[in-house]
């Protein structure tokens, strides 16, 4: 028994053999004294014994034996040889009472080289195993810029709290996402329960994975099953069955194709001109045929309600627009206070049961909700109000406001006199940077001794208006809208004088009823019937001025000559002649983030993390955010990346010093 399994372990090895001659590639395995002799090894730690995933043993340590296995491992020496023999007697071990005793490895870059026992490796391999003990010394590489340097610190960082080496990402910042996922703190160390569950559901998922090919995606498992646990959410997950999971897989495979991709998303600038021309289209001739003459059912998912929320105020009344403008083509209808994943879940199931085609949830927070009831029900089209989220199973849409805001800026220069002038932002989240700097620049354009005060709503005990008065500050971005419960006089672009004499310059507004009364329309258009807005790509509906979804109304109280100005430049916005970063821009590190001669992309600008040279003020840290605030900034919090003295940890102060 144990010669047959030779001789096919022995084909295997000569095949791959073979195969990697013919690509050009080494035909062996790696050695490790060889990469070493060419890297700088800073320090050896003794990490003990651990289980090492066998997909992550890809070579040996030294050359002894290198040339007795292909680069898979398998053998390459003849049946009848001392090695092909002690190869048989270790199966036959195996296949009786098991290997036991651990293999002696070095580990350098989360790979492993075989020190001692590589004819074990070679028969676990063979079979099929998932894993081997072996005692591990582990090899620090000094740090540097380079990404694979930096993924293994990133690997290291999350090591320390988890002790698991199974996982692995190709892309930096994943480590993070997955301990967010499963609702822990980068420095939380993981409790026995908390490893043991999450290498089971690993495991599990990753022999699901392997057997539904996922390597010929182009991803790690380690990404897949991020992806994974994003979609249906770790506490979920974490409890099913392979059965389940090979059944959540196929409906993922999209998302993970796109993964692979590297998740760009194609960002719809500018609105169909054949929408533009057909504001007032009627829909019915849009439907497909199998809707017959039923009206198009629309449903609207809120956070919270009309009068407590400025946000959901401006959508409800969207939604009443729409309602208006479509008439007996479409009904609509809304559910309230969905204010975790299990409410949305629940809205959307109830929305479902209503007959709904199409299904707006109205703020970021919901993306994962509704990502999952997308590849949940891919029969219906569910669209998230999101503007930096990949994933091809729902499409996204928001608005410009950067647009506004430049415009706001400029008139706070022109009418102030002042070279200070104020801005309250709501959340640090993506987006808010590129409305904050776009009204900088546009100030800055008006007056060049410009500086403005950036001020966070969403700090705990903010004062902010306050604060700024007292700084002597009257010229101010305040809230976009007013909220109906309580509805402030300050909003908009104001003046406020110390004795309280307030004045609204101008407020930019959101038309969501435009914008949803056009996106319907483009769905329809490009479905050609079907209300399905899935697809191969990740797609955001990201429409300004052009599209009239965005806009900022000036008070008449506006000298003539900067209404003059507002309009010229509205237009000019509105018909691309003039981009609000179409200036030679520099952060405050000094760093030129645009040369006035390449227009910045929309994905650069969605994802701003950068503040303008002329900005005082810095993005609040998680501990400084209220409750609300920070559940929000987890989901899609920035950090500043400017220039600074980086404070990594220094794991190579935790081993013996070579």
């Amino acid at each position: 028994m144990a010669l047959y399994d030779y001789s096919r372990a022995l084909k295997s090895g000569r095949k791959q053999y073979q195969a990697s001659l013919l690509k050009g590639e080494y035909p062996y395995l790696p050695v490790l004294d060889d990469i070493l002799s060419y890297t700088d090894i800073v320090s050896e730690v003794n990490i003990g014994l651990v289980d090492i995933p066998l997909n992550r043993i890809i070579g040996t340590k030294t050359k002894g034996r290198t040339n007795a296995f292909a680069s898979n491992f398998m053998p390459l020496l003849s049946e009848k040889t001392e090695f092909g023999v002690k190869w048989s007697t270790l199966f036959d071990s195996q296949m009786e009472e098991g290997i036991h005793d651990p293999i002696q490895v070095y580990e350098f870059m989360n790979k492993y080289y075989v020190q001692e026992g590589n004819k074990r490796v070679s028969v676990l391999k063979y079979l099929g195993a998932f894993s081997i003990h072996g005692q591990v010394t582990r090899l620090l590489p000094r740090r540097s810029e380079e990404k694979e340097n930096k993924l293994y610190y990133e690997f290291l960082d999350f090591y320390q709290v988890s002790f698991n080496c199974d996982v692995w990402f190709s892309q930096e910042g994943s480590y993070q996402k997955l301990l967010k996922v499963m609702g822990k703190e980068p420095d939380q160390i993981w409790s026995d329960d908390d490893r043991s569950y999450f290498k089971a559901v690993y495991d599990r998922f990753s022999k699901v994975f392997y057997s539904k090919g996922g390597p010929s995606l182009g991803l790690t498992c380690s990404d897949a099953f991020l992806i994974y646990a994003e979609i249906f959410g770790y506490e979920e997950v974490k409890g099913r069955m392979e059965n389940q999971i090979q059944k959540d897989f196929e409906k993922v495979r999209q998302e993970l194709e796109l993964k692979a991709r590297d998740g760009d998303v194609v960002a719809l600038m500018e609105q169909p001109e054949q929408t533009k021309k057909s504001s007032s289209l009627s829909l019915r001739n849009l439907l497909s045929p199998s809707a017959g003459e039923q009206p198009l059912r629309i449903a609207f998912i809120y956070e919270k309600t009309p009068e407590t929320s400025s946000w959901t105020y401006g959508h409800e009344l969207g939604r009443l627009y729409l309602e208006q403008a479509m008439g007996k083509e479409a009904e609509t209808l809304s559910f309230l206070e969905a204010d975790t994943d299990a409410a949305v879940s629940a809205s959307i199931q109830k929305a479902l049961e209503a007959g709904s085609h199409l299904i707006f949830t109205t703020t970021p927070r919901m993306i994962q909700a509704s990502v999952k009831e997308a590849v949940e029900h891919p029969e219906v089209a569910i669209l998230n109000c999101n503007v930096n989220t990949s994933y091809s199973s729902l499409r996204t849409y928001y608005g410009r406001m950067y647009e506004a805001k430049f415009l706001l800026g400029c008139i706070a220069a022109s009418v102030s006199g002042r070279d200070d002038l104020g801005y309250i932002a709501d959340y640090p989240i993506y987006g808010s940077l590129a409305n904050v700097n776009a009204f900088a620049i546009g100030a800055r354009m008006i007056n060049p001794r410009v500086r403005v005060h950036l001020k966070w709503k969403s700090v705990k005990d903010a004062n902010v208006l306050e604060d700024l008065q007292e700084e002597g500050i009257t010229y101010i971005s305040a809230d976009d809208m007013i909220t109906p419960i309580s509805p402030a006089r300050e909003f908009g672009l104001l003046h406020k004088e110390k004795d309280g004499t307030l004045t609204i310059l101008a407020t930019p507004i959101w038309h969501w009823g435009k914008f949803y009364e056009r996106i319907v329309q483009q769905i329809r258009q490009s479905g050609k019937g079907s209300p399905n807005t899935k697809g191969k790509q990740a797609v955001n509906y990201w429409w300004g001025m052009s599209a009239e979804v965005i806009d900022v109304i000036c008070s008449q109280k506006l000298p003539r000559g900067t209404q003059r100005l507002i309009t010229f430049l509205k237009q000019s916005i509105r018909s691309g002649s003039f981009h609000p970063f179409d200036f030679d821009i520099y952060s405050r590190d000094g760093v030129c983030r645009c040369d006035g001669n390449n227009k910045l992309t929309p994905k650069e600008i969605v994802t701003m993390d950068w503040l303008a040279e002329n900005i005082e003020g810095s993005v609040p840290k998680y501990e400084e955010l209220t409750g609300e605030a920070l559940e929000l900034v987890k989901l899609q919090g920035i950090t500043l990346k400017e220039k600074t003295e980086a404070k990594a940890a220094d794991h190579e102060d935790s081993g013996n010093s070579r």
